[in-house]
């Protein structure tokens, strides 16, 4: 069974920093493109940043300049690095991965748990 464990978040002052990580876990062949959603509260799910097996990212407007997205292929495993948090960063955050579980199937989109990122002073 594959699963994305997600950890790092919690409760910041604005202007601080925070650290998400995300592990694939399980049985699986590959992984490929990851990345980072988030839902804040009466608000649609939007994209954060993602990242290509290949390190290629793409950000949104919002968050460029202050977050940063990387990866590391031998641990299955995306960041989400946050500085300068604002108020209205605040969400929870899901990684998404899309992973391939055979080498013969297509890939599926896999999503974690999500966490808590609240920014408050």
């Amino acid at each position: 069974q594959v699963q994305l464990v997600e950890s790092g978040g919690g409760l910041v002052q604005p202007g601080e920093s925070l650290r998400l990580s995300c592990a694939a876990s399980g049985n699986f062949h590959d992984v490929g493109n990851m990345g980072w959603y988030r839902r804040a509260p009466g608000k649609e799910r939007e994209l954060v940043a993602f990242i290509t097996s290949g390190g290629n990212t793409n950000y949104a407007d919002s968050v460029k300049g202050r977050f940063t997205i990387s990866r590391d292929n031998a641990k299955n495993t995306v960041y989400l690095q946050m500085n300068s948090l604002k108020p209205e960063d605040t969400a929870v955050y899901y990684c998404n991965a899309q992973i391939w579980v055979r080498t013969w199937t297509s890939p599926s989109a896999y999503w974690g748990q999500g966490t808590q990122v609240t920014v408050s002073s």
